[in-house]
């Protein structure tokens, strides 16, 4: 082997054994970093690891869930529906009722409730000539003609009063049924407050104006007849006025509400209706008025007719009253007529109007302004003839202010030889308004009246009131 080959050899072997030499430096340099790498790599592998077996544990419930849904709707799509029942009709469409059981657990099924009223605030200051209307008395909350003192010249009323009460709030009750057959049947009840208390402190003004609970109405209607208390036949409430007092027009309205038995066909009906007779006792040429009594003596029933006129004019009723009337044995007989309506002037203004006439109408007018029949010495009666009406204007400014004018008088044709010179002989009444109603439902009234009582010996009382009242209906 020459110099040069011999060279070339150990060239490669030399650097073979450097490397072999070196490299066990070089290793043991990178073996720290290497191990720290390693570590976190094994980590994130061990953290890969644990979120893809999350996953799958995942998608395994995921995959029971849909299949026991699937099982559940496969069963129910087998099962036949369950029948309905009585107690859980089937909701209809559209709006949903309030409660999906009836509220009329004793009625008949499918009977209709409802409900209904109005809240009313009544402030009135008041100024009489002839002295104060006794506080508490019913001519302190609403125009009673009756009431208006009357003491002759000389008298004086004093300063005007301030009265405010609430007791005309009302609130009815009502259930309609319709049979499979067709019929339809009626409750309804009515109440206010216009009654007395039940203890020392109710129906008063010292601390709690409490009063009790006023039967207003309470009927039963099945088709065309009618049981129970309401509106006399005789009245036509259709044509009241638009009054912020109670009535407004008392001196000329038939108002009464009692106990009878309706049947009403088409624009007819007819009714027998709890009787009673009101007497004005015997007291010849007496200056003040003899007393007045009511007897229930009566034995057959008050009948009254009715025959009603509608249109887009408004309407007209023509009313008969036929009256038996008796007292300690003794008898007499009564008839009586009112007319009454609406007649609309465009669609901004109406006249509303009554006017009746007959013996014996007392009780049914201006809240028993006259009496039923007068009695002589004997004791024998006879009835009394009287006369009243109103007659009223109703204009609507807008569509939230509204105002009325209103007359109204009444009228008796006393026996000053039986009854006495101190008896009721006239009232009339004048009323002004102007109610507004910043929204539906929603009154607020102001109103001014005037009224005059009248005896036969021409001695007269006055009544001048301010009157407003805020009322809500719902």
């Amino acid at each position: 082997m020459n110099r040069n080959t011999s060279s070339l050899l150990r060239r490669p072997l030399a650097t073979a054994l450097l490397v072999a030499l070196l490299a066990p430096g070089a290793a043991f340099a990178e073996t720290a970093k290497e191990k720290a790498l390693e570590a976190r790599v094994a980590e994130l592998e061990r953290q890969v690891q644990l979120l893809l077996s999350t996953q799958q544990q995942q998608q395994s419930q995921i995959a029971t869930t849909q299949q026991q849904v699937t099982q559940v709707q496969s069963a129910q799509a087998a099962t036949p529906a369950a029948p309905a029942t009585a107690t859980a009709p089937a909701a209809p469409a559209g709006k949903q009722p309030i409660q999906s059981t009836t509220i009329m657990t004793a009625a008949n099924p499918g009977t209709t409730f409802s409900f209904g009223g109005f809240i009313k605030l009544d402030a009135m200051v008041t100024d009489t000539s002839d002295g104060r209307i006794t506080d508490g008395s019913s001519g302190r909350m609403f125009y009673v003609p009756s009431t208006i003192p009357v003491a002759g010249a000389g008298a004086d009323g004093g300063d005007p009063y301030t009265d405010f009460h609430a007791q005309f709030s009302r609130f009815w009750l009502g259930a309609d049924h319709v049979t499979d057959d067709g019929d339809k049947i009626k409750a309804y009840v009515e109440m206010d407050f216009f009654g007395g208390g039940s203890n020392a402190l109710a129906g008063n003004e010292i601390a709690t104006n409490t009063h009790a609970v006023t039967l207003r109405q309470a009927y039963v209607s099945w088709n065309n007849w009618l049981a129970g208390q309401t509106w006399s036949n005789f009245q036509d409430t259709a044509s009241l006025p638009d009054a912020v007092d109670f009535v407004g027009v008392t001196d000329g309205t038939v108002f009464v509400r009692q106990a009878q038995v309706r049947y009403t066909s088409g624009p007819w009906s007819f009714a027998l209706e709890n009787p009673n007779t009101t007497v004005q006792a015997y007291a010849p040429n007496a200056l003040a008025a003899g007393a007045r009594t009511t007897t229930g003596d009566n034995s057959v029933p008050d009948l009254t007719g009715r025959y009603n006129m509608k249109g887009d004019w408004g309407h007209l009723s023509i009313a008969g009253l036929l009256r038996q009337f008796k007292s300690a044995g003794n008898t007499d007989n009564g008839a009586a007529i009112s007319v009454s309506g609406k007649f609309n002037l465009g669609s901004a203004d109406d006249i509303r109007y009554m006017a009746n006439y007959g013996n014996g109408i007392g009780r049914y007018m201006a809240f028993g302004l006259g009496s039923d029949v007068m009695q002589d010495g004997t004791g024998d009666i006879e009835a009394l003839t009287g006369w009243g009406g109103f007659v009223a204007w109703r204009h609507v400014f807008t569509p939230k202010l509204r105002g009325n004018l209103m007359y109204s008088a009444a009228a008796f044709d006393n026996d000053v030889a039986l009854v006495g010179w101190g008896v009721t002989e006239r009232s009339q009444s004048y009323h002004a308004n102007l109610i507004y109603s910043p929204f539906p439902k929603l009154d607020i009234g102001a109103e001014i009246g005037w009224g005059q009582r009248s005896l036969e010996d021409e001695r007269q009382g006055e009544l001048k009131r301010v009157q407003t009242h805020v009322k809500y209906s719902f």
